[in-house]
């Protein structure tokens, strides 16, 4: 089979496009034919190499993963040969792509509990687009920080897969949504997904125009998984008694906090990770009846992973890229 191979951590050159061994399912286990795989900035930190983090080369990453059941392993009986099925990534406390072999390739050997039944009318592009990018976003505005209707929320990076993800949820809750992002088009774009205000960042000072847009209220809620270079500002931007979700840190994990807006303001700093199998199912359905429309900046073929990866690594996109094997 055809597969994007990681030689070895570094940059965009280490990734290859060539034959690889098609996996054989095991006891309990599916070989799927990937349809399409939804690329992450979790991608690019996998090939980059991860702290304290060893890795099998080559490898393939790439752990949203939409297909048909090619093949069933012993004792496999929730699935049968031409099922469509959505991949939920984690795996006992591990991750396809991440930790595990991912679906970067033209068939993906996954364990059959994984597979979630595709509804009718959600394309394998759009299925692709969710688990780790919007149910990151679900779990992180939903089940931590416990958003509610009337509050107003100010998401960083706001035009990314997590970023769009968050700013469908927040509407879909009732917030009032403050979204930041890099460039004028991309705010065009988030205006249309329901934003209802705008806050380029390479312009102006998010902290300041936060502050300004709340009368100097600040946000109930900010998103900020980019880091260090925003989270200073992002403790600012936070109303008394408001909360800071974090998944992430793009740019960084080492960022400054100032403790005396933590304590005076008694600010709610929550951590959130991943999603449960529950988060997913309820996405499909908010897909289904229409409520929440995966944002696709484009879909590539395998043979354009590189391109994938420079475009994420730049912050070129809008929403997020899917591969097609």
């Amino acid at each position: 089979m055809r597969a994007a191979l990681i030689l070895k951590h570094g940059d965009i050159d280490n990734v290859v496009v060539r034959d690889h061994p098609k996996p054989v399912p095991g006891p309990g286990e599916v070989l799927i034919a990937v349809k399409a795989c939804g690329l992450n900035h979790l991608d690019i930190f996998v090939r980059r190499g991860i702290p304290g983090r060893t890795l099998e080369l080559p490898h393939i990453s790439g752990g949203d993963i939409a297909g048909e059941v090619a093949e069933v392993g012993p004792g496999v009986d929730n699935v049968q040969p031409g099922d469509s099925v959505l991949i939920d990534p984690l795996v006992n406390g591990q991750a396809l792509g991440e930790d595990l072999t991912g679906g970067l390739a033209e068939y993906a050997k996954v364990p059959a509990a994984n597979c979630i039944p595709l509804p009718e009318g959600i394309s394998y592009e759009e299925a692709a687009a969710l688990p780790i990018a919007y149910g990151t976003a679900w779990r992180m505005l939903i089940t931590r920080g416990q958003l509610k209707a009337g509050e107003t929320i100010l998401i960083l990076g706001a035009s990314g897969g997590v970023g769009t993800a968050a700013v469908q949820i927040a509407k879909q809750v009732g917030a009032t949504v403050i979204a930041a992002a890099g460039s004028d088009s991309k705010l065009e774009q988030l205006k249309q997904l329901g934003a209802d205000y705008l806050i380029n960042y390479n312009k102006d000072d998010f902290s300041k125009e936060t502050w300004k847009i709340t009368e100097k209220n600040g946000a109930d809620v900010i998103v900020d998984y980019t880091g260090k270079e925003t989270w200073p500002k992002s403790i600012r931007a936070c109303k008394k008694g408001g909360r800071i979700l974090t998944c992430g840190a793009t740019t960084g994990f080492e960022a400054v906090t100032d403790l005396r807006y933590v304590w005076v303001r008694e600010i709610s700093i929550l951590g959130s990770n991943a999603w449960e199998r529950r988060d997913l199912e309820t996405l499909l359905e908010l897909v289904v009846q229409g409520k929440l429309k995966p944002v696709i900046d484009r879909v590539l073929p395998l043979e354009e992973i590189r391109e994938a990866h420079r475009l994420i690594e730049g912050r070129e996109i809008f929403g997020k890229v899917i591969i097609k094997p």
